[in-house]
């Protein structure tokens, strides 16, 4: 089952970012992930106007998602990002059922 990774950042120092995003790409492919939105225009359509970057990523389960945070490509490139914004990355499970999904979940 496919894994979705959102991951959102207040961006603090663009140029030292822009090391991180050049760095990310092959080593997200090499762990069977791509990436569904980057950095794209987010809008709000209901509370608090949201401005900060947002990520979204489509991996093939939660054991790759974890493997490519710990790639040691990966984790050099992530010193940037650390060094450049605060956020939060987040993971979660697609559900088989998607016609008639379970409302009490």
């Amino acid at each position: 089952m496919s894994v979705y990774l959102v991951s959102t950042m207040t961006i603090h120092d663009r140029e030292t970012l822009r090391k991180y995003t050049a760095l990310t790409p092959p080593t997200v492919k090499r762990y069977g992930g791509c990436f569904l939105t980057r950095g794209d225009e987010v809008i709000t359509l209901e509370g608090e106007p949201f401005t900060d970057r947002m990520v979204i990523m489509e991996f093939p389960d939660r054991e790759h998602v974890e493997a490519w945070m710990k790639d040691p490509e990966y984790v050099a490139a992530a010193q940037y990002r650390w060094a450049s914004t605060t956020g939060r990355i987040v993971i979660q499970e697609g559900r088989p059922n998607q016609e008639d999904p379970d409302g009490m979940v």
